[in-house]
């Protein structure tokens, strides 16, 4: 070969040459760890950041890889955001309402009684401002959070004795999550809350005397139905229950760009898969629960409007006195009074009489 063509090949080899370790920079071998707030029991939940895992892994050819710990197997399921916020771990699957003894706006992106439904929830946070305002405040606990599941609307809790007024709500040791549990005090409840491994301990030993959870295919799992029969609905206090993937804002800032459209694709993905999933499960459940003999009951109307009068006064206080939870309130009661006159002539309208229909009208 002569000169001219040697170096013809050599020129032609180069950008080959310098291009290989360019790739191989933007595409680095990461390793995070996730803590889910759930234990493996609770297979919806748990799986969650386990499939957000996978999908991460195969979409940047398993360079990216997260390993997801139950909850208790680094830290408790209730002090995930302290285990990401220190940079103990890189991130978390939880709910921001646990955290209301750090700020009140945490309920907000997480339930918030008589609020959101999972749809009209999805729209606000997307499309609405609420997921700006979400990392609004988690940046102040040096956190990004990208939604990743909602339960839809939840049930109103197992009792072991029947509620017919509001004064069966006295004294009444209840565990239940964020704001919700402020609510409760006013109606006179002793709220409380309680990791999901230890709420059917304590429910047993009758450290509590009421619980709440998600719904059906959960609490079957958890067996309140074998102390306490009482299960009532609707849940009013999560008229949905958002999920969030936590990320230490430092580990967040150090991934390439792609692994960055990974996390977030896959916390896309499973956003909407886990409402399909608690769909799909919740009435197999239900009916088995109800052959176990929990015995439904639907609050009394007079207990809902108690618990909407205490709701809308526990939001004015705290707005007067957290300035970020005023914000948020702002945003959030504007969409959902929106939301509320759209699904009242659409979807209720719709609903009040086909899901009667099917069983009156022949």
């Amino acid at each position: 070969m002569n000169r001219r063509a040697l170096f013809g090949a050599a020129a032609a080899a180069a950008p080959v040459a310098l291009a290989a370790p360019a790739i191989a920079q933007t595409t680095p071998e990461v390793r995070w760890r996730l803590t889910s707030s759930f234990p493996k029991n609770l297979d919806i939940l748990f799986s969650t950041p386990e499939l957000i895992a996978k999908r991460v892994a195969a979409l940047t050819d398993n360079k990216f890889q997260i390993r997801v710990f139950a909850a208790g197997e680094i830290v408790g399921g209730l002090q995930a955001l302290d285990a990401v916020q220190a940079g103990t771990i890189e991130a978390a699957h939880t709910a921001s309402y646990y955290y209301v003894g750090k700020d009140a706006a945490f309920s907000f992106f997480t339930a918030l009684p008589f609020g959101l439904t999972q749809r009209q929830m999805t729209a606000w946070l997307r499309h609405g401002g609420g997921n700006e305002l979400a990392n609004e405040l988690f940046k102040d606990y040096n956190i990004i959070g990208f939604p990743s599941g909602d339960t839809g609307a939840q049930m109103g809790g197992w009792f072991r004795k029947e509620i017919k007024s509001v004064d069966d709500l006295k004294g009444l040791k209840f565990r239940v999550a964020g704001i919700a549990g402020e609510i409760f005090a006013r109606l006179g409840s002793v709220p409380t809350q309680v990791a999901a491994g230890d709420i059917y301990p304590s429910l047993e030993r009758g450290t509590l005397d009421a619980v709440e959870f998600v719904g059906p295919h959960d609490d079957e799992k958890l067996g309140f139905v074998r102390v306490a029969p009482f299960y009532y609905y609707p849940g009013f206090f999560e008229p949905s229950a958002r999920l969030h993937t936590l990320v230490n804002l430092r580990a967040w800032e150090s991934l390439p760009e792609l692994y960055k459209q990974a996390l977030q694709v896959a916390c896309l993905e499973q956003d909407s898969e886990m409402t399909s999933r608690y769909d799909n499960s919740n009435p197999q459940a239900l009916r088995r629960l109800v052959a176990a003999g929990a015995q439904l009951r639907g609050y009394p109307r007079p207990v809902l409007e108690a618990a909407w009068k205490a709701a809308n006064t526990v939001y004015e206080e705290t707005a007067q006195k957290n300035e970020k939870f005023r914000k948020v309130l702002e945003s959030y009661r504007r969409y959902r009074d929106e939301q509320f006159t759209w699904f009242r002539v659409a979807e209720n309208s719709f609903d009040n009489f086909a899901f009667t229909a099917s069983h009156t009208v022949r």
